[in-house]
């Protein structure tokens, strides 16, 4: 896969901070900024954790054991999952200032020198990636319809306009992508500001109710939850993790905001106001059982309930909105560390480098969200497909994380074990509670899940296997420069011949010198290396060797979270033999044609599949910045 490449060429860089291009705002910009892309998601929770505990696949009967029992989880699992493992723990495992599945996984790698858990460690980061596609695509769905629904409570009248609703605020909303997000994106703050501070009164106004309700704060009454019906309880898990929803978004965003600004914002804000609001749905069940079908709405007086859900339904839409940028930052990386093929990337802002545009996945997303809106109907039907997306990715991030306390921070065994054991404990449960939900919608995203790392796995192997016969055909530089270059006519100019092997000859230089019979002045064989750290500074982007008689072979690197603008990145060369002007430079690419073959490597099928992915890849030209008027492409046959 991509580690072995990634981690040798990442090798010659300096482990410090100078590559960490982090945000440079004041703290309080910075943790206003992450109250609305960060906290989006787990900020939307209390719309319906705490309905589809009590009325959800599992009921649980309204009486104060189970409401004080619930409350009590809610409560400790924001503590030590949020709190302390995300916050405390987690976050500071940072690849140069980054976070997430693939960042973390780079890290392990960087770091430790690869090792025996090598392939397991690229699984793992593979399979919570496939994991957080099904997570983007039920996070919009559900949380927008979970707002919705709250017409009907204002009027039972609304019910029919539910889904119609919902539908046109998710084609607005993933219209809006190709317009960008900047512009927008500064009132994201101050309406999540605005909606935390309701959580906050609507909790408070119902906790002078019933202020017995934080008794519910002593681990004790989920202990006595347990001890009543254990099966209830450990059934009802598998909604009470639907609060910690959004929880990976602390770590995965962390290179827009930085570790403390994510912190001081859930420490100071997100966390009081969840938890206050938590209580209140608490305070409200025990005086009136019957609001379980929607405590969140009915905290509110009927005159104060259509103004909730309008503030209700635009947090849902941040927080869809943080979830879909999330996921063209996902897919960014992946490109880029060469588990997916090349994907046409746009940016909408000139100043922002994370505001990414990616047409085919903005509406494949679409798609499927406004398929599971038509099929599911309702926000509770898929809340029993939300968890198993969400508690599947924690459980690999607890793997993960264990062997980065082990070989990297070199914590003691003692201490590795009791994080492994107090998480796993902790993960499994909920994991295993939301296994009980497949049958009813926990399907959904173990199939997306399934297709995804299929289709990354079978990009990396086909990848892989087509470099090494690529390199296996590959004619010695040295003996074609001794044969060729004094043979062949010299034309002025510089000739630029892209190539993902540093080794050998270009199949685009043969192919040229056959047919054209001609060679440049000057010759630059040139391969783009994506490092796994996430930023290469401008001054060790370059490695360069000169072969003689007006060879050169050039290695670029940039970091997986940058632009690899070739034609840029040349502009900035000062040796090779002068500078680079594209009215005199031409830029050859091979594009290699696959051909199936029953030499070891994958099976037939994959092999297809893979030339597919490959055929509908974006071109070389567009995804390297080349100058079209300077690029000319030639064929070459490849066996896998």
């Amino acid at each position: 896969m991509f580690s072995r490449e990634a981690s040798s060429e990442a090798a010659d860089l300096p482990d410090t901070g100078a590559t960490h291009h982090g945000p440079r705002q004041s703290l309080a910009k910075l943790s206003l900024g992450a109250l609305g892309i960060v906290y989006g998601d787990i900020g939307t929770s209390p719309l319906y954790a705490m309905k589809e505990t009590f009325v959800g696949h599992h009921r649980l009967p309204v009486d104060q054991l189970n409401i004080f029992g619930v409350v009590s989880l809610v409560f400790w699992s924001l503590m030590l999952i949020v709190t302390l493992k995300y916050v405390f723990i987690i976050m500071r495992a940072d690849n140069n200032g980054e976070g997430g599945s693939l960042a973390l996984l780079a890290l392990i790698q960087r770091k430790s020198g690869g090792g025996r858990w090598t392939a397991s460690l690229v699984i793992l980061g593979v399979l919570a990636t496939a994991l957080f596609f099904g997570d983007c695509m039920i996070t919009p769905a559900v949380s927008v319809l979970s707002a919705v629904e709250g017409l009907a409570t204002v009027n039972a009248g609304f019910d029919p306009f539910v889904i119609p609703i919902a539908v046109v605020i998710m084609i607005g909303l993933f219209w809006l992508q190709a317009v960008g997000t900047a512009s927008v994106g500064r009132l994201f703050g101050p309406i999540m500001i605005a909606y935390f501070a309701t959580l906050t009164f609507l909790g408070v106004l119902n906790i002078l109710e019933r202020p017995d309700i934080f008794q519910a704060l002593n681990p004790i009454w989920a202990v006595r939850f347990f001890a009543q019906d254990g099966i209830m309880a450990f059934l009802a898990l598998g909604s009470v993790v639907l609060a910690v929803t959004g929880a990976e978004a602390l770590y995965a965003d962390m290179g827009h905001f930085g570790r403390r600004p994510i912190s001081v914002a859930w420490l100071y804000v997100v966390f009081p106001a969840l938890m206050l609001n938590y209580l209140g749905q608490g305070a409200l069940l025990l005086q009136n059982p019957d609001a379980a079908s929607n405590p969140f709405f009915f905290m509110a007086s009927e005159d104060f309930r259509l103004p909730l859900v309008i503030l209700a339904t635009l947090a849902t839409i941040i927080a869809s909105q943080a979830v879909i940028t999330g996921a063209f930052s996902v897919v960014q990386q992946a490109v880029q560390l060469g588990l997916m093929p090349r994907l046409r990337i746009e940016h909408t802002s000139a100043d922002a480098a994370g505001q990414i545009y990616i047409p085919a996945v903005n509406w494949a997303l679409l798609v499927m969200v406004l398929l599971l809106i038509f099929g599911f109907q309702e926000s509770s039907n898929l809340a029993a497909a939300y968890g198993i997306a969400v508690t599947g990715t924690m459980f690999i991030s607890t793997c993960m994380i264990a062997v980065l306390i082990k070989r990297v921070w070199n914590w003691p065994v003692a201490a590795v074990a009791a994080f492994m054991f107090m998480f796993l404990c902790i993960d499994g449960a909920y994991f295993a509670s939301n296994l009980t939900k497949v049958p009813d919608g926990g399907w959904f995203p173990l199939l997306v899940g399934i297709v995804v790392f299929v289709l990354l796995t079978t990009w990396a192997k086909g990848r892989k296997l087509m470099i090494e016969r690529m390199r296996e055909a590959a004619m010695p530089i040295k003996v074609f420069i001794q044969s060729a270059a004094s043979s062949a006519t010299r034309v002025p100019g510089t000739a630029v011949f892209m190539t993902s092997t540093p080794e050998g000859v270009p199949h685009a230089l043969l192919h040229n010198l056959k047919h054209n019979k001609v060679l440049h002045e000057r010759v630059i064989l040139l391969t783009v290396k994506i490092a796994d750290t996430p930023y290469v500074d401008p001054e060790l982007r370059t490695k360069n060797e000169d072969l003689g008689q007006g060879f050169h072979r050039m290695i670029l690197k940039f970091g997986f979270m940058q632009d690899p603008d070739v034609p840029g990145a040349l502009k900035a060369v000062g040796c090779c033999g002068g500078d680079f002007r594209m009215m005199d430079t031409s830029f050859f690419l091979a594009r290699q044609t696959l051909l199936p073959s029953s030499r070891p490597g994958m099976m037939i099928w994959r092999e297809k599949l893979f030339a597919w992915m490959l055929q509908n890849s974006e071109s070389a030209m567009e995804f390297f910045r080349l100058p079209t008027n300077r690029v000319v492409e030639l064929g070459s046959q490849v066996e896998i």
